[in-house]
């Protein structure tokens, strides 16, 4: 039986956590989606994550199997949407960013335990409200966060830039009771 657990990640942790982003990178580059295509995320933003203890990975017996982030600050890119937020008595939200599974751990639905665990955290953390959001082609995440409850709520701009189509992403969203 594999022992599994999330925990905040640490510095130690970035180059495993570097490899797996860059791996997640070739992957959706390979299926021809545009996300994560422009050096995103970087070293520097990977990074910041740690510092500012937002960041998570997934530990798979001894091995960095997923990793994923909370943001509790709010999100810019969530301010304006072409659709509507679910509206609830809780005003502050917590947003994931930055899934991703290692490549060596793939096809185990360990996606789908890494939501479930971040989710966890948000929830006991205070946040009911928990916002994601994916590239339109993306269509594993998209299956990944619709499973784990998730609601479709609309359109996101990354950057507020709504006149390039790349920067287009589905938003969701699931108030916890």
């Amino acid at each position: 039986m594999m022992v599994q657990y999330l925990r905040k990640s640490i510095l130690t942790d970035l180059s495993e956590m570097l490899a797996i982003y860059a791996a997640a990178k070739q992957y959706l580059h390979q299926q021809q989606i545009d996300q994560w295509q422009d050096g995103y995320p970087d070293e520097e933003s990977i990074k910041a994550d740690i510092i500012k203890q937002r960041s998570y990975v997934l530990i798979c017996d001894t091995r960095i199997a997923a990793v994923g982030v909370l943001a509790t600050q709010g999100d810019p890119t969530y301010a304006a949407i072409d659709g509507q937020w679910c509206s609830s008595s809780h005003q502050a939200y917590v947003a994931v960013h930055r899934t991703a599974v290692s490549e060596q751990f793939r096809g185990q639905h360990l996606a789908q335990i890494l939501m479930s665990s971040l989710m966890t955290i948000a929830y006991h953390d205070g946040f009911k409200d928990i916002r994601i959001d994916t590239h339109p082609d993306n269509l594993g995440m998209q299956h990944v966060i619709q499973k784990s409850g998730f609601d479709y709520r609309g359109i996101v701009w990354l950057n507020g830039d709504s006149g390039n189509s790349r920067n287009k992403r589905w938003a969701y969203q699931i108030v916890l009771p």
